[in-house]
């Protein structure tokens, strides 16, 4: 039988304190730091949904591949280990360590990119994006139509239009295509995943236009669990043989570990082609460090290795989806509007749909993540106008498509009392939502203002 409790599938050995604090003393620490969430101190935060990079909790496996680190700079046993596990899950022959997958990104795109290129996409995350313009290209986003409804079943919005990709590799020309990038999951589009069948539309389509294919693959693990459950062809499969035929339609991988490799640092650019991989590794070695540890330490290697076994564990991926679920399911009762299914990683709450009173030049999704914090010292992140939107040549603020909020759940951090917790924190923000005001930038930079601007609350 099924039982309607989720347990978690792990004992917990180590634990780490919270600091709990008044809605008096957040008020102080949210002004302190600008209204901005990604300014308070972690002490100051007593749930922590920032983020799911580099938070996971890590397993005894990993803790006893950390003792056995070889740190020798040049062909390191731990760099080895690291080599064969991706190679194995992938099918690529040549893999380039990174610090993160932010800087697997600025090798490949800064290599490929630059002015007149164009890089097309599910959506594009926010360090994607960046990487990209930063060099002068442009990144274009053409999810699939169906992730337009929010409300409705399709368990695949994650997917990228394919029509459109046609078209616009056609309009721009083969040769300023620097790359086509499958997001799996679609963090910006709310989570969501990618079908094995989309993979292989876009896979075909790149083939016969000859531009490159590469899978932005940090989420890989949960995108098979949805795959295996939601798609027939695939239901008897295990969820790595999933992964490693989604690879197999591609050109290359980019990896930020520090999601579904269930480490606190790390990357890897994985590539097919032996010219382009040599190209990348001369980057690689200016900017990281060497080919056989660009950027890691041995003690990292090793807890990469293992936790990109581990996550495919069925056990623990029916836990992860399953948690993530029981947040979103649960405040969507409550009323509160999120981006339907629940995905893998986090719950995305549409604030412009909670706060309609609140213009997108106010910030919905900023007013809503400052609630959240200052009610139960719950620290969220705002997907929308302020992470993706622009200004025009006027100075007129061109808004995101949908002004979100995300709830990022740590990798086996957090118990099921935790989430209940955070439902809580919901009740009470619905209760004020209509009394609720926007927010105005003070201070911003040029790129990827999230994470440093300054705001203030409009009376």
């Amino acid at each position: 039988m099924e039982f309607k409790t989720i347990i978690e599938p792990f004992k917990i050995k180590s634990v780490e304190p919270i600091t709990m604090s008044t809605e008096a003393q957040r008020v102080e620490y949210l002004s302190n730091a600008y209204y901005n969430p990604f300014l308070l101190r972690s002490r100051e935060v007593i749930i922590d949904m920032l983020t799911d990079s580099g938070t996971s909790a890590m397993s005894s496996e990993q803790w006893s591949g950390i003792m056995r680190g070889d740190e020798s700079y040049a062909g390191a046993a731990s760099w080895e280990r690291l080599q064969y596990e991706i190679q194995d899950l992938t099918g690529y022959p040549y893999i380039l360590p990174t610090h993160q997958g932010r800087a697997a990104e600025h090798i490949l795109y800064s290599y490929l990119g630059g002015k007149g290129k164009v890089f097309i996409s599910n959506t594009h995350f926010d360090t994607t994006r960046a990487n990209i313009e930063f060099n002068g290209a442009q990144a274009i986003d053409i999810p699939t139509p169906e992730a337009k409804n929010r409300e409705s079943e399709y368990p695949f919005k994650g997917n990228m239009d394919v029509t459109r990709l046609d078209e616009l590799i056609t309009s721009h020309g083969v040769q300023n295509i620097g790359a086509v990038i499958l997001t799996v999951t679609n963090n910006s589009g709310g989570g969501q995943p990618v079908s094995m069948q989309n993979a292989k539309d876009v896979a075909a389509i790149c083939r016969k236009h000859g531009v490159r294919f590469i899978i932005d693959c940090c989420r890989i693990a949960e995108n098979a669990y949805f795959i295996h459950h939601f798609e027939e062809e695939y239901k008897h499969v295990p969820y790595r043989q999933i992964a490693q035929q989604m690879f197999s339609l591609a050109d290359g991988a980019i990896m930020s570990a520090k999601k579904d490799a269930l480490v606190n640092m790390g990357g890897f650019l994985a590539l097919r082609d032996a010219q382009l991989a040599e190209a990348c590794t001369s980057l690689l070695i200016i900017n990281e460090g060497f080919s056989t540890y660009g950027g890691l330490s041995g003690r990292d290697m090793e807890a990469i290795a293992i936790g990109l076994r581990e996550v495919f564990d069925a056990d623990y991926l029916n836990y992860r989806i399953k948690s993530t679920q029981y947040l979103g399911e649960h405040i969507r009762a409550k009323g509160v509007p999120v981006i339907y299914p629940i995905g893998g990683h986090a719950v995305y709450v549409d604030a412009g749909q909670l706060y309609p009173h609140i213009p997108v030049e106010q910030y919905p999704g900023q007013a809503l993540v400052c609630e959240l914090y200052k009610i139960g010292g719950v620290r969220a992140v705002e997907i929308g106008s302020v992470m993706f939107g622009k200004y025009d040549d006027k100075g007129k603020l061109i808004p995101a498509p949908v002004e979100l909020v995300r709830l990022a759940i740590p990798r086996r951090v957090y118990t099921q009392s935790h989430i209940d917790y955070v439902i809580e924190v919901f009740d009470e923000a619905m209760k004020n939502a209509a009394n609720t005001r926007g927010l105005k930038i003070t201070k911003e930079p040029k790129f990827l203002r999230h994470f440093t601007a300054h705001f203030e609350p409009l009376k």
